[in-house]
This record gives C-alpha cells, structure tokens and sequence, in this order.
C-alpha cells in the first residue's frame, strides 16, 4: 500500500517509482524471503542494484515505523518513470560538469557572458560561488536573459549591460545542437538574439554542452532550430519562411506559449523551424533567413564557438576551433 507509506511523509512521484523496483527487486533476489511477501523500509539496507543507495537511505528516514507495503513487480510504467529520472539526473551532472570546467576560463577581473538555459545555469551558479569564496574578484557579468539576470542578482554578481561593456573577455552558454566543426544551434530556451549579441561581443565563447547533444549536421536532432521574428504580420513572415528553398524540407511552427504565441525578451515572437534530415548548407540557410523582412535572427551561430567543452560517460573533453573566429 504505497498510499499508506507515503502518506504525509514522502510523496515525491520518484520516490513511489522506485518503491516498486525495490520491492520487486527485493522478491526475484531474495527467495528465500518470499514467504513474508513483504519489506520494511529496514530491509531498504539490503537491496541491490535497481534500487540506488540514495532512494534507500530516503526510505528509511522517511519512517522506522512505517505499515509493510506489499511486494510487487514494477509496471512498465514506473520503469519508464525511473528510466527518465535516472538519465535526466544522469544528464544534469553531466551538464554541471562541464560547466565547471568551463569556468576555469573565468579569471579576476573579468567582463564575463552569462548564458541562458539549464547548463549555463550551472556555470552562473559556480562563478557566484566562487565570488562569495573570494576565489573570484572584480567580475562583471552581462546577462543573455531576464532569467539570467534574476539568477546572477540573487547571487551578488556584479552586473552590466553591452551599452557599458561593449567588449567582453570571455562568455559561457549551452547550445541545443554542436556539429563535428563546433558550429551550434541555441536558442529553443527564447534567448537567441541576446545570445548572439554577447557572444559575438566576446574574445573567447565557450560553448558547454553534454554529449547527447553532438550532431553529424545542423539540424539532426529533429528538434526546433528557433527563428526570432517580428510580431507584424507574424503569418505571412513565417509562411515565407517554410518556402525557402534553403531549408527546403523543414516544417515551421509558431512557437506557443499556451494558447497565446511565446514572446521573447524582446517582445518578438519565435518560429521553430523542424527538419527531417541535416540541413545541406547551414551557411546558405543562415544568409537566406537573415534576409527575409521580419525575421530578426536565428539560432545558428556559424564560425562563433572557440572552445567546446563536452561532458560525457568517459569524462569531460575541451575542443577547440582550429581556425580564428570570423
């Protein structure tokens, strides 16, 4: 009775995913304890690899005098469940990771690009760290987002906008897609133009990324390549969009924010263009959006990336562009 175990003391929906493992677990490995078709959180001690140490130890203090809940086979369910958790708990590690090592680019006295999105996030809290350490001095950071700035605030990061540091020593971001060439795709968290702005203001751009995010060709994930447009007459510029022989093969989508369309920090509105396969040309894809009436910019950053840091099951890897940036 996961209801009666949980009730008023651990209600998180990981918790009752792994409470099934456990118990299954428990009973295929444990035979000889069959004949008590049950486990108490004490037994939590003894159970093997499905259920983690940490979920376990959970159990445990969740309560020593918790009702016996009865051993059952875990649903596919709760294995998909657990299955999701584990790698997007997996993949934040893998993202804090390389943000970490990324912010050893970051010395005192720096004007620093703060980027936007779950893995920059990473970054933003570690160089706030280290400015309450005093590990870190004189830093300035300018902010890709309102999000991004809200978070540096609250950590007392000095901040400053491009019209007061026009030139910047070194920015960090994620990215949504890195190629074999360290050309990226950014930008499906709404922050593109910003982005594009800082790091293009940049001496060194840092792109920090975990390897479920390397792609043969631009475009291969499948997933949004964002476009930020104007909100005139947002149909006719998004139409024209879907018509361009360069990403000839890709569906464009107005990006939703419910039932209203998504507004970016800028007040614009976001066209998620979808391809099938990886764009032939991105070059040619970036030069034939940019001249489209209405469109503002798009989530290609060509020739931008210097130093790629990719975190990965074998460990963290620097990659570096061989030839200068544009």
């Amino acid at each position: 009775n996961y209801g009666a175990f949980t009730k008023g003391r651990v209600t998180e929906q990981i918790l009752l995913c792994d409470l099934s493992l456990i118990a299954a677990d428990w009973v295929q490995l444990k035979p000889a304890m069959r004949c008590t078709s049950s486990i108490t959180p004490t037994s939590a001690r003894c159970c093997p690899t499905l259920a983690s140490q940490k979920i376990a130890t959970m159990m445990l203090r969740a309560s020593t005098s918790a009702p016996r809940f009865a051993a059952t086979r875990p649903t596919k369910r709760n294995v998909r469940a657990m299955a999701a958790v584990t790698t997007q708990l997996s993949q934040d590690e893998l993202k804090k990771q390389a943000a970490w090592k990324a912010v050893d680019y970051v010395k005192s006295g720096m004007v620093v690009g703060l980027g936007t999105g779950s893995t920059a996030a990473f970054a933003v809290d570690r160089i706030g760290e280290l400015l309450k350490e005093g590990k870190l001095t004189n830093i300035i950071g300018v902010p890709t987002s309102v999000r991004t700035y809200e978070q540096a605030l609250s950590l007392g990061i000095p901040l400053a906008t491009l019209d007061e540091q026009p030139k910047l020593d070194v920015a960090i971001d994620g990215a949504d897609e890195v190629d074999p060439n360290l050309d990226v795709v950014k930008g499906r968290g709404g922050a593109l133009l910003r982005e594009k702005m800082v790091e293009m203001a940049s001496a060194k751009f840092v792109c920090i990324v975990d390897d479920s995010k390397l792609v043969d060709g631009l475009g291969g994930s499948k997933l949004a390549m964002p476009v930020e447009i104007v909100q005139f007459c947002h149909k006719y510029t998004l139409q024209r969009l879907q018509n361009l022989p360069e990403v000839k093969g890709c569906e464009a989508k107005l990006r939703m924010n419910g039932d209203k369309p998504y507004v970016t920090d800028n007040s614009n509105y976001i066209v998620d263009l979808y391809f099938q396969t990886p764009m032939v040309d991105a070059q040619a894809a970036s030069k034939a959006i940019l001249a489209l009436e209405g469109v503002v910019e798009h989530g290609l950053f060509l020739d931008m990336v210097d130093v790629c840091i990719i975190a990965g099951s074998n460990g963290v890897e620097v990659k570096e562009r061989p030839k200068p940036k544009n």
